[in-house]
């Protein structure tokens, strides 16, 4: 009797352990990508405007200037589910086939990104288009998708680049964050894409991975192991959009592409921990460079060293875009 007593408590204990663990499970995918911020920052349209001119006061002119020519426009596509994607884009002041697609990060949106947009366009003389990524600004959608689906999106997106400025375009892609977690997704994709392929890329503080990342976020915020958490979470995410955390690797994308990056990464970042840049550096074949920037905690490099990220920035784009 005993024994039978002790067997119905262990196996009571171990499924209380298993019920316990795939609700957190349930709710770490929530908590990722679903976070509050999206309603309080990324859909905050007139507080985003606000806070980069707040920000980054020199771009005040310029944003008034393209107001007043009318120059500052919209456009949307559908993805593959048929949601609706929004985006900014500036024509160049001149005609030009130069043009940047520029990508945001985690919870931000492409006004968030328009000083990145001024350095293309008002100091570089690019066309410039700066996508709301999935369920970010004006875009449709309920869940963030950490750049593994939006790889498929920047597809479109590049797609649409070429109506909106010509089938002739030369094209760089620039994310921060999750966008160059992103950009380094699309990467390792566009090469055996039937399509024409942007002439280079420029990442600024990307992950190697979902799960590295979240493992990470695991342990530094709640002091929790990657095992089981992270794998139950991981599954949810399977079940419910269709794609799982270690599958979304920017690590093995970038393995895949041979077209000139340049590597920027906060020497000081900890929310995307710096040794992140070092193995995606290393995997990436062909032209590469790498610029650690001094001091720099996560997603400020330019913020904090205007003229030589942007000294940078135009030295390695002119030598693969005429």
């Amino acid at each position: 009797m005993k024994h039978k007593r002790l067997l119905v408590g262990i196996l009571a204990g171990v499924l209380i352990l298993i019920v316990v663990l795939f609700a957190a499970g349930y709710f770490m995918v929530d908590y990722a990508l679903k976070p509050g911020e999206l309603t309080t920052r990324s859909r905050n349209i007139n507080g985003s405007w606000e806070q980069m001119r707040h920000d980054y006061p020199e771009l005040g002119p310029w944003l008034d200037s393209l107001r007043t020519v009318d120059a500052l426009k919209e456009t949307y596509i559908e993805n593959e589910r048929g949601e609706r994607l929004h985006a900014f884009y500036v024509p160049a002041a001149r005609p030009t086939r130069r043009t940047a697609l520029i990508i945001h990060g985690y919870t931000d949106n492409a006004i968030r990104m328009m000083p990145i947009g001024y350095l293309y366009s008002r100091q570089l003389g690019y066309n410039i288009l700066l996508p709301d990524l999935h369920a970010h600004g004006l875009s449709e959608g309920d869940a963030v998708q950490m750049g593994w689906l939006d790889r498929l999106d920047i597809q479109r997106w590049a797609n649409e680049a070429r109506q909106l400025f010509g089938d002739s375009i030369r094209t760089v892609v620039h994310g921060i964050s999750m966008g160059a977690a992103t950009t380094m997704m699309f990467s390792g994709d566009v090469e055996r894409m039937n399509v024409q392929p942007p002439q280079c890329f420029v990442e600024d503080c990307g992950y190697t991975s979902v799960w590295d990342e979240f493992k990470g976020e695991l342990k530094n915020r709640f002091g929790l192991p990657a095992f089981p958490l992270l794998d139950i979470a991981s599954l949810f995410c399977q079940w419910r959009y269709g794609w799982n955390f270690r599958e979304a690797s920017a690590l093995e994308q970038v393995k895949q592409c041979t077209l000139p990056m340049l590597f920027i990464h906060g020497d000081a970042d900890t929310f995307v921990p710096t040794w992140m840049v070092h193995p995606l550096y290393e995997a990436k074949p062909g032209p590469k460079e790498l610029w650690l920037v001094p001091g720099a905690e996560h997603a400020v490099s330019y913020k904090e060293n205007k003229e030589e990220y942007t000294r940078r920035v135009r030295n390695f784009v002119e030598r693969y875009i005429r």
